[in-house]
This record gives C-alpha cells, structure tokens and sequence, in this order.
C-alpha cells in the first residue's frame, strides 16, 4: 500500500423504506486515504444540513493538510481530530446563523488509510467494522444510552436489539463545543476489508448477517453495498442507510470466482 492509501472502494446511501429524505452523507478521497461518513440528526432537513457540513469540513481539513505538506505516521491522529472539531465548531456557527438549524447535529465515523496504518475517529452510534480471515468485528464502540446500559450488565446485546432506545446517543456533533472525540489506530493487513456504516444497516441486519453478503458478494464491492442496503431495507428500513466498503486486496477480490 503506497503512502497515500490508494485504495479500491465503494460507497452507497440510501433513505430506506421509511424516512422521507435521507440525512446520511458520505465522502471518500481516496487520494489521501480518507473515508467520512456521517448519520445527520435534527429533522426538517437540518439533519441532512449538519451531515452535509461534517464531510465537506473534514475532507477540505484533510485534503489541504495533504497538499500544505506531507504527512507523516504520527500526524494522522491530530489531523483527523482537528478534522473533525473543525466540524463540530462549524455545525454549531450554523445553528448560530440559522435558528431553524437550532438543534442539528449528526453522529460520525472517519478513517484515515495510511501506509499499513488505520486511525478511526468516530462520535456517536456510526460504526466502523473489520473484515479479516473470513471474521467480521466491531472496531468502533457506540456512545449511546444503550451501549452504556451493556457495558453495566443492565441490557444483553439480544436485548439491545429491540430496545426502544437503541438510537439516543451520548455523543453527537453538534451538541456541544467542548466535544470529545474517540480516536484509535489499526494495523492494516494484506485482505483486509473495511465497512463504515450508519446505524441503518446494524439496527437492521445481526453482525452474521453483514459479515455473510460482504464475504459472499460475487459483484465486488458496489455488489456488496448494494445487498446490504437491500437487505436493510427488506428487513424494514427504518431509517436512512449508508455503507462504505474499503479493500485492501483490490487484485483478489476482483478475480474471486
């Protein structure tokens, strides 16, 4: 992997059944290995506002780092941190400027591909997953009510489930200024697939579900986007859906049989 993180991709976003308008937004430049997605909150379209500003600031912050100088290993944590509360600051000038904007924000999750290196910074209940050896895992933890209700023993995770509270998140951009970001890095290996995903897809489909179409996709990447979005979407849709799948073995994956 070159130190740009060129990498093979795909990425899709959809409203779902329900939702009249989809407040999800996604970028991704792979030019300097960067992946955002972000999962809007607010209605009245000030959803789809607040997840419209994080990806542009945080792929303008990345982007111009980029081209202002070289990075290096030990930037990638505080150029994506700085991303993304250069975000949370202009969502909340936003809603400064434009009462009815007044209460937007939008959860988060955003990756930088560098060299064999991955650093996830996410805010929220968006997730970033791992696919390795056939098994997928969970690399990010949600900041939510019901993430806090397992991690005390108040809630098993098939209780959680059908919770009614599964969407009340604990971290948000936009809720506050001092906001705190949770940011770690990964060791990429050769076959690796990333997903990044709204709370669309894992509210709808189990972990065994997702793992199964991205493993057994034989249309590549946009394929596995677009089974996965209809596979949330024939399990109810609920709500809007986004996927960024990321390969790190592009040769392979487009010769499976």
């Amino acid at each position: 992997m070159s130190a740009h993180a060129v990498f093979d991709y795909a990425a899709l976003t959809d409203a779902g059944r329900v939702r009249t308008h989809n407040e999800d937004a996604i970028a991704v430049a792979p030019e300097c290995g960067l992946v955002v997605l972000a999962d809007g909150m607010g209605g009245y379209a000030a959803g789809e506002v607040a997840s419209d500003i994080a990806i542009s600031v945080i792929r303008d912050v990345v982007e111009q780092h980029f081209l202002q100088q070289a990075i290096v290993p030990d930037d990638l944590w505080e150029v994506l941190v700085d991303a993304v509360l250069e975000a949370n600051t202009a969502i909340l000038a936003a809603t400064i400027d434009e009462p009815a904007y007044r209460g937007m924000g939008a959860t988060l999750v955003t990756g930088l591909f560098h060299d064999a290196r991955l650093v996830v910074a996410h805010v929220g209940d968006s997730r970033a997953y791992r696919i390795r050896d056939g098994m997928l895992q969970l690399i990010t933890r949600d900041h939510s009510v019901l993430q806090e209700q397992i991690d005390a023993g108040l809630v098993t995770p098939a209780q959680a489930r059908t919770s009614s509270i599964r969407n009340l998140v604990t971290r948000a951009l936009g809720a506050e200024s001092d906001l705190t970001v949770e940011v770690h890095e990964h060791a990429i290996e050769h076959g690796d697939v990333y997903l990044f995903c709204s709370d669309g897809l894992n509210d709808m489909l189990t972990d065994e579900e997702i793992a199964s179409i991205v493993l057994h996709a034989r249309t590549g990447l946009e394929g596995a986007c677009a089974e996965l979005i209809n596979a949330a979407n024939e399990a109810g849709g609920a709500d809007n859906v986004s996927v960024v799948l990321v390969s790190m073995d592009r040769d392979e994956r487009e010769s499976r049989p």
